[in-house]
């Protein structure tokens, strides 16, 4: 008897549940079709139009030239990511080694707290601080120099805290063996700890790296626009860049220039994915 009074609660405690659960369900289905659809959306229209603007004259040729190719645009963001690169990956790993190895201090806590504002704050902020800076100031003026070093700067507090991040997962048994062989503080971060924790260090750098190819608010107030190619100069001399000629060109009347703006769209896309497949097999090889 006490069974079939208890019966009716506990049936209507599992229709409540299922009715949640599919309600849940139903809800998360929803938010997930709102992330794919746009997505897919996007990724067709770009591949699609990018795919048919494709062809030898964009690797070739200059924007300024007859044939409107995009060579210039190719090889400046090349050049401004290469040299971008080579000025953050030293001190943005530099910057996460002394974090995670002797960071354990007021001066570490405030690169960190610096770090995180320096990730939040916005690129066309930043790009705006080296227009007065670099552009105005130092007399520079549209520039390679300005644009990498402004890129560098971006990118900087995202290496610091993913090598951080990296090197603390890095068992202290390794440091303290690496010591009671007699291992000074360099051998042992350079021999022991940084090679330990190198597929979460590649990481960062490939995540910064796809940062940088897929900016473009820094870059129009540092690099300018060039319809040819980089004629050498650190300074004073525009370059030009793949995401200029998407924000720009799909604003002109004639097909042509959509055309190179879908190409520039999905060779930036296609990069990107690239990196974010490298980051994908490190994470897994880590």
């Amino acid at each position: 008897m006490s069974a079939s009074l208890s019966n009716p609660p506990v049936r209507g405690l599992a229709l409540r549940r299922s009715v949640t659960s599919a309600v849940g369900w139903i809800a998360c289905g929803i938010g997930l079709a709102l992330v794919i659809f746009p997505l897919l959306d996007i990724v067709g229209v770009v591949t699609l139009n990018g795919l048919a603007a494709i062809n030898w004259n964009l690797f070739t040729k200059d924007t300024g030239g007859p044939a409107l190719g995009m060579a210039n645009a190719i090889e400046g963001t090349f050049i401004i990511t290469i040299f971008a690169m080579a000025i953050a990956v030293p001190i943005g790993v530099g910057a996460g080694i002394y974090l995670s190895e002797y960071g354990k201090n007021r001066l570490g806590s405030t690169i960190r707290f610096l770090s995180d504002v320096l990730t939040g704050t916005p690129a066309v902020v930043l790009g705006y601080f080296s227009y007065i800076v670099f552009i105005i100031s130092f007399g520079w003026g549209f520039s390679l120099a300005a644009a990498a070093i402004t890129i560098a700067i971006l990118i900087v507090p995202y290496l610091a805290r993913i090598s951080e991040l990296a090197l603390t997962q890095v068992p202290n048994t390794m440091r303290e063996a690496a010591f009671a062989l007699g291992g000074t503080d360099t051998t042992v971060v350079f021999k022991v700890v940084l090679p330990a924790a190198s597929s979460g260090v590649i990481t960062g750098a490939l995540l910064a790296l796809a940062i940088s190819v897929g900016e473009t608010a820094p870059l129009i107030y540092t690099a300018g626009w060039s319809d040819y190619a980089w004629n050498g100069q650190f300074t004073h001399a525009p370059i030009a860049y793949l995401t200029y000629v998407i924000w720009t060109f799909i604003n002109q009347p004639d097909a042509h220039s959509h055309s190179l703006a879908y190409a520039a769209a999905f060779l930036v896309m296609m990069v990107v994915l690239t990196i974010n497949i490298g980051v994908r097999l490190m994470v897994r090889r880590g």
